[in-house]
């Protein structure tokens, strides 16, 4: 594991690093701009073993900078007290610790942020909608949206091949299955409830091709979805 140790001076801040098979990069704690966008680094370790306040803040400017590698505040028993959740660091390290502690906070960190990265990788997100597939929730512009099991996974499909037209059909093979015994109608009701939660401004995400079926209708750079023709809806559902 490659890691940045920023720092003013203090090389031998944290002992137990050399104790470890890392590969350990040292810069001046003011240039943490530039040498923080090296993708090869697994961890950066923030010295905060003295000038607390300027090391809180090069810790919030980190996290603020979104780079997503994983920030640790190293520390001395004295100085504790004073980091705190507004530092915006993933963990800390006292100078003290050991090797073995060291190890251990660096593999649960890398690990830990590994899975939250593949996570938020498939995440599907268009505009201000996200699906999680995994959780099965739906949430539009934060809120959450209270869908059945099959409307999340009708607007899943139809958000995952956005413009595609698909007929009832098609929707009733590919979202309720080959035995699915039911009519098309059941899809015409299911956009119906689908579009009702997703509101005035975002029901039209479900668009209407005449005489053929249904598509998802990606947002505009406006944050709004085409407007479509509302009439046909009414017609097909009634």
């Amino acid at each position: 594991m490659n890691l940045l140790l920023l720092t003013d001076g203090h090389a031998e801040v944290l002992p137990a690093l050399d104790l470890l098979p890392y590969t350990v990069r040292v810069a001046p704690r003011d240039t943490w701009a530039e040498t923080t966008r090296d993708p090869q680094i697994g961890a950066v370790l923030v010295d905060a073993s003295g000038q607390l306040n300027q090391a809180r803040s090069i810790c919030r400017a980190l996290g603020a900078s979104g780079t997503g590698t994983p920030l640790i505040a190293v520390v001395r028993e004295s100085g504790l007290a004073a980091v705190g959740a507004d530092w915006g660091v993933d963990d800390f390290v006292l100078t003290t610790a050991g090797p073995a502690e060291v190890a251990a906070r660096l593999g649960m960190l890398t690990g830990r942020r590994g899975r939250e990265t593949a996570a938020a990788a498939q995440l599907i997100q268009v505009g201000d909608l996200t699906i999680d597939p995994h959780s099965y929730t739906t949430r539009l512009r934060g809120e959450s949206l209270a869908l059945t099991y099959k409307e999340f996974e009708l607007l899943k499909f139809l958000v995952q091949q956005p413009g595609r037209v698909f007929s009832r059909d098609q929707l009733l093979r590919e979202v309720w299955g080959y035995d699915y015994f039911g009519g098309t109608r059941t899809v015409d009701v299911h956009v119906r409830r689908l579009r009702a939660k997703l509101g005035p401004r975002c029901e039209t995400m479900i668009g209407t091709v005449r005489q053929v079926g249904y598509k998802f209708v990606a947002p505009a750079a406006g944050g709004l979805p085409v407007t479509i023709d509302r009439p046909l809806v009414l017609a097909a559902l009634s």
